[in-house]
């Protein structure tokens, strides 16, 4: 239900209460006295903060805020459990002989909320509409960049996606570009959600405003559907998708609220008048909240501080090797997340196959080594040192670790001249020869080490170019391209990628800090709210208040 600007609200909108935080009136005179009773009947509402007044909800974004609620009413080809194994769902078989053209089966039982069948022209016409340039699908390159006609419906000279072809209306055929093993694991998330094509795209092939809407007579792919939505207002109400074609969801309903202080959603949902969160990091949530809060499946995402290989003095090797053998990395994990919920990184692969028994040794720590090694560095000594200038130290735990890194290097090194800015963005292209360290994440949107390491350390990768300052080991690349090539489950090419990590160990181009979990971001009385490596709900129909 939506409360119109006609109710008093004692001259003061509700868009401003949110912002002042007026704690338990908030969700009373949102949602009125009905959010109460389901409550008390059977305690199935979902009532959820998110952290901005986003005015956009399309879930053709593929990324932001709203993108992680795309799981509840929009379905996806497939997904991944949390243990990172692909589930059937809207589609149910993927074959292809030749890794290029992959035939892809609809499940029959497949639906929509108004109970038409969901086809293969929506899912065609949904992968088109999310690949127009107007529509700005942040990820959409992730899923279809190698399917024929991407590249011309990105650019914008083209309005189909020539390498997908529909038989029948249960049957999807892509043609891809170039022979891709994993091209079905591409497919398994929400990034570009299954919609009722007649609906999200006109006949320009741009997307139709607002088309998601219930007042557009929107129909949903998903477990729950869309009931009322109030932009102004900041809240949304999602109820149970009556024809679903999965299981049945155990929620009676989920409430979404605006509230923008990170104190206020704290005091909040420790007081129990919410239970959910889009995305809460704060330096005390463990002790806030309790652990089950912001515990979460580890996925393959990590974040590191990366060396410019290329700027002085990171352009000598023994600098690097010294500045790293300098760091107890046990104590700078535990100075950032004492309580977790990431785990202390030694490698840069995680939760994927090959992750494991890598063979990548860990870096050690040895402050005499790294003192010695300094000393015979062409720079002699820390008197000679530029300034180390780090970046992307935007935040409490970041900051910590910053520090943490810093105070390490003047105990042990006599290094002193340190700076720390948290901007970016702000220092890429030509302005990263004026930074040392760049503090940024890598990862992977499938399981996969080949993956990971190619938008990690592969002189393709941006990761490479822009933090590593144009960072090129060609055994690395060689290795990669090679795994490439192998099929998803042959074991040479989990080898082939392990090799090429420990190639790049050797360069000592980066000090490790942690393997990222996934956030539940909810009560412990929530139950099924873990999510996958995309922030996808893995099993919304069976989130409940237990």
């Amino acid at each position: 239900m939506t409360i119109r600007n006609d109710q008093d609200f004692s001259q003061i909108s509700r868009r401003n209460a949110l912002k002042l935080g007026l704690a338990a009136g908030v969700g009373f005179s949102l949602f009125g006295a009905s959010a109460r009773i389901v409550m008390a009947q059977d305690g199935q509402v979902l009532k959820a903060i998110n952290p901005a007044f986003d005015q956009d909800w399309s879930p053709l974004r593929g990324g932001g805020r709203t993108f992680r609620w795309n799981s509840f009413w929009w379905a996806s080809p497939m997904y991944f459990d949390a243990e990172g194994k692909i589930q059937p769902y809207v589609f149910t078989s993927w074959d292809s002989p030749d890794k290029k053209v992959w035939t892809f089966k609809i499940d029959p039982k497949a639906v929509f909320s108004d109970g038409s069948k969901i086809t293969a022209a929506d899912i065609k016409g949904s992968w088109e509409v999310s690949s127009m340039p107007n529509t700005k699908n942040q990820r959409v390159d992730q899923v279809l960049s190698k399917v024929q006609g991407y590249k011309e419906i990105s650019a914008g000279s083209a309005k189909e996606l020539t390498g997908v072809t529909t038989p029948d209306e249960s049957t999807v055929v892509c043609t891809l570009t170039q022979a891709d093993p994993i091209f079905f694991m591409r497919l398994a998330n929400h990034i570009v959600p299954i919609t009722k094509a007649a609906q999200s795209r006109g006949s320009d092939g741009e997307e139709v405003a607002d088309w998601y809407k219930p007042d557009s007579s929107a129909v949903y792919s998903g477990p729950f559907k869309l009931t009322a939505l109030d932009i102004d207002a900041g809240t949304l109400t999602f109820e149970p998708n009556e024809k679903f074609f999965g299981p049945k969801p155990k929620l009676a309903r989920i409430e979404i609220s605006s509230i923008e202080d990170n104190v206020t959603a704290t005091s909040l949902i420790k007081s129990g008048e919410y239970n959910a969160h889009t995305e809460l990091v704060t330096s005390t949530i463990i002790q806030d909240l309790g652990p089950e809060f912001s515990a979460g499946p580890l996925i393959p995402t990590s974040q590191h501080f990366w060396f410019n290989t290329s700027r002085a003095p990171m352009d000598d090797p023994k600098v690097r090797q010294a500045l790293i053998m300098a760091v107890d990395r046990d104590g700078l994990f535990k100075a950032s997340y004492p309580d977790g919920p990431h785990k202390k990184a030694d490698q840069i692969l995680n939760s994927v196959p090959g992750a494991d028994n890598s063979g990548f040794e860990p870096y050690p720590y040895d402050p005499a080594a790294a003192k010695k090694l300094l000393a015979e560095s062409s720079y002699g000594g820390p008197e000679r040192l530029p300034k180390l200038l780090f970046v992307g130290i935007s935040g409490p735990a970041i900051q910590a670790a910053a520090q943490f890194i810093a105070e390490q290097w003047r105990q042990n090194l006599g290094i002193t001249a340190v700076d720390m800015k948290p901007q970016q963005d702000a220092y890429a292209g030509p302005d990263q020869n004026s930074v040392q360290i760049f503090r940024d994440d890598v990862g992977t949107r499938v399981p996969d080490a080949v993956s990971y390491l190619a938008g990690s350390i592969a002189s393709t990768s941006s990761n490479a170019q822009n933090k590593l300052g144009g960072y090129k080991n060609d055994k690395v690349d060689s290795l990669l391209a090679e795994a490439a090539t192998k099929a998803a489950d042959d074991p040479d090419r989990v080898k082939l990628a392990q090799e090429a990590q420990k190639a790049f160990r050797d360069d000592w181009a980066f000090l490790p800090w942690y393997s990222q979990a996934m956030s539940r971001w909810a009560t412990k009385d929530v139950k099924a709210m873990e999510k996958n490596l995309d922030w996808q709900v893995v099993a919304p129909w069976d989130v409940s208040i237990g």
